[in-house]
């Protein structure tokens, strides 16, 4: 089927009525081919998801009325399933500032033995995670959620710390840095055991950016010894919980793939830059060993026609027919300075076959 404009109006996708089924989403995981092609996008910007929802869904304010309106706009998008933080918890950091970009050493908490002492850390058993169960029955028939993380182990101890404090730590400071990780691993490792306890929740995505254009933010012998045993403890938990685990990660990350896939054992890999590696290049070297979730460059959604994302998203469908361990989206995640029909665009050639 060829592009039709009518692919990049929302109200096109309102009407659809497409019955969600996160099985699709669970054969991707497998490496396996869905039973139609499927969507998979776990960052959409609270302004696109306006867009999307429901005007029901859209009247009352408040963390709780959000996410319903988030059910409804994954729905009408034609996603199996929609992607939730499972409670308010999150780590203590600085007020970095930030317009265009965020700094990556912005008022930093911790510095040295002193105020590693003095910090307060949160735990995630102290929060709310009720609304799981709330929250899922307003989910239509077939559809799940997949909880994200409040960030990752090396993001939020680069939050905490500041990166290049960090970077003079890790020579300086070796035992305070391990000290570190292991404060904030364990404590997200607490929040996804919880999380993937509901009933409603039926994967995971441990959002944790390891990487630059052009090599990881660590040494990979750093990330190894630090940040990966961590992440396969999390994963170790998902999977105990009977449901499969994406890594999201931004960034080159040469050198540690095969701790990913074998190590730790992710099913599923979220995040590709055209610069670094085209996800039709990532797919060929990765499959079938994991999953390759999305990949459609940001760049490109931005720059291109709608028509050019459609066929760039369609070609990419066809690449993985017959093969499976892929679903459509974005390289990274969908925020509110991409054009709203290039994304349906993109989006359209999974659900409009």
């Amino acid at each position: 089927m060829s592009f039709r404009v009518e692919y990049t109006d929302v109200n096109t996708f309102k009407k659809m009525n497409r019955k969600p089924d996160f099985n699709n989403v669970l054969k991707v995981l497998k490496k396996e081919m869905p039973n139609r092609p499927t969507l998979f996008e776990p960052f959409i910007n609270p302004e696109v998801i306006e867009v999307l929802a429901d005007e029901e869904t859209l009247k009352s304010n408040g963390g709780y009325n959000y996410q319903r309106a988030a059910i409804g706009a994954y729905k009408n998008a034609g996603y199996d399933y929609c992607s939730v933080q499972a409670s308010s918890f999150k780590f203590r950091s600085g007020d970095a500032h930030s317009k265009n970009t965020i700094s990556l050493n912005d008022a930093p908490l911790i510095t040295d033995r002193e105020s590693f002492e003095k910090y307060v850390w949160n735990n995630p058993e102290d929060y709310d995670y009720s609304w799981l169960d709330r929250l899922g029955k307003e989910l239509p028939d077939g559809m799940k959620f997949i909880v994200k993380g409040p960030s990752g182990v090396l993001e939020n101890v680069i939050k905490i710390v500041g990166y290049d404090n960090l970077c003079f730590m890790l020579a300086d400071e070796p035992d305070l840095a391990s000290e570190i990780f292991d404060q904030v691993g364990s404590r997200l490792l607490k929040y996804y055991e919880i999380a993937v306890q509901y009933d409603s929740v039926g994967a995971a995505v441990v959002n944790d950016d390891w990487g630059f254009n052009t090599q990881t933010m660590l040494s990979p012998a750093s990330i190894k010894e630090l940040v990966v045993p961590w992440h396969k403890k999390i994963v170790s938990a998902v999977h105990s919980a009977g449901k499969p685990a994406v890594l999201h990660s931004c960034g080159n990350l040469t050198g540690v793939w095969d701790d990913i896939i074998d190590n730790i054992g992710f099913d599923g890999k979220h995040s590709y830059e055209d610069k670094i590696e085209p996800v039709e290049q990532a797919y060929e070297r990765l499959y079938p060993r994991i999953a390759v979730m999305g990949g459609i460059d940001m760049d490109y959604i931005c720059r291109q026609t709608p028509e050019e994302v459609y066929n760039r998203s369609k070609e990419m469908l066809k690449r993985a027919e017959g093969r499976g361990g892929y679903a459509l989206g974005s390289g990274n995640s969908i925020p509110d300075y991409v054009p709203i029909p290039n994304y349906l665009a993109m989006i359209s050639a999974a659900v409009f076959e």
